[in-house]
């Protein structure tokens, strides 16, 4: 049966963290807020994992989850090339609703799906989340429901349609401030492009980027067919991973009232096992990413 943590409690809300990080450590699933819908999470490092995370919520390989990461510091470690605007759009919305898509750095040993050797990250802006993420490192996230369900924004919608058997633990942060799902822009290419319209609205990235190529979808709030932060391949609002000059790549990815400096733990993981798998693999490439529905 799953733990429920209500974390409007200061000691059940350190409980339910440590609870939900041991948790993911052992290659659980966990649900926890975020900023835009709840949800569902594990080592993204765990190959095994991932795949009963996708299981859970009844989708394949082609649709592999995002990543969620607790500071820049760990993103960076994950992504081989941020292109020319990767860094001032992180500095400038993350924490938050923004994913971005990246060319994943070669050397990890990861399989998140079917990525094409794309990652979506994102940082997300709820002080729950963040604290769960300093302490496991990198997380694959999707939304808490089922593919093709409408999206969580309360913990009781996400055990209603996920169940106690698969789940080990549930955070309970109160109902989610915003059913709008994250803005999606995929910096594989000279210009970035959005993938999916979200919370930043494009006037937003071309106050940063200057020039942006933009979507003709609009965001839908919690829809079930565009999980809150994916996107599906050759779907700009299904998948954010979308084409790249690297190929039409289908990836994904859907923080933080708190420092966005990882202190030393969860969030040096990263770094550590890119050193690791590189010298181990001699730098062979093994996978990417994508997103939370």
């Amino acid at each position: 049966m799953s733990r429920i943590y209500d974390c409007a409690d200061d000691t059940a809300r350190k409980d339910g963290v440590t609870d939900a990080a041991s948790a993911v450590r052992r290659g659980d699933l966990v649900v926890m807020p975020t900023d835009t819908v709840y949800g569902i999470g594990t080592d993204a490092f765990n190959p095994t994992a991932v795949t009963r995370l996708l299981e859970t919520k009844g989708r394949g390989r082609d649709m592999p989850p995002p990543v969620l990461v607790g500071s820049m510091r760990a993103a960076t470690a994950l992504v081989d090339d941020l292109g020319s605007h990767g860094r001032d759009l992180m500095e400038e919305f993350w924490p938050g609703p923004l994913t971005l898509v990246c060319t994943a750095t070669p050397s990890l040993s990861w399989d998140l799906g079917n990525t094409k050797g794309t990652v979506g990250v994102r940082m997300p802006m709820n002080p729950v989340a963040l604290e769960l993420l300093k302490e496991t490192g990198p997380m694959a996230v999707s939304s808490a429901n089922k593919s093709g369900q409408e999206a969580a924004l309360r913990v009781e919608e996400a055990v209603e349609q996920l169940g106690e058997e698969d789940v080990a633990v549930y955070l309970d942060g109160g109902e989610a401030d915003s059913g709008v799902p994250s803005t999606i822009v995929d910096l594989t290419y000279a210009v970035p492009r959005v993938l999916r319209q979200g919370a930043i609205s494009i006037e937003q990235l071309r106050s940063v980027c200057g020039t942006v190529i933009g979507e003709l979808r609009k965001p839908k709030k919690r829809t079930g067919a565009e999980d809150e932060e994916t996107a599906g391949p050759g779907e700009a609002a299904e998948s954010p991973s979308g084409g790249g000059p690297a190929a039409e790549q289908g990836t994904g990815a859907v923080a933080a009232e708190e420092s966005s400096e990882a202190p030393a733990g969860g969030e040096d993981r990263a770094e550590e096992k890119a050193e690791t798998a590189e010298k181990a693999s001699g730098g062979r490439s093994s996978g990417g990413d994508r997103s939370e529905d």
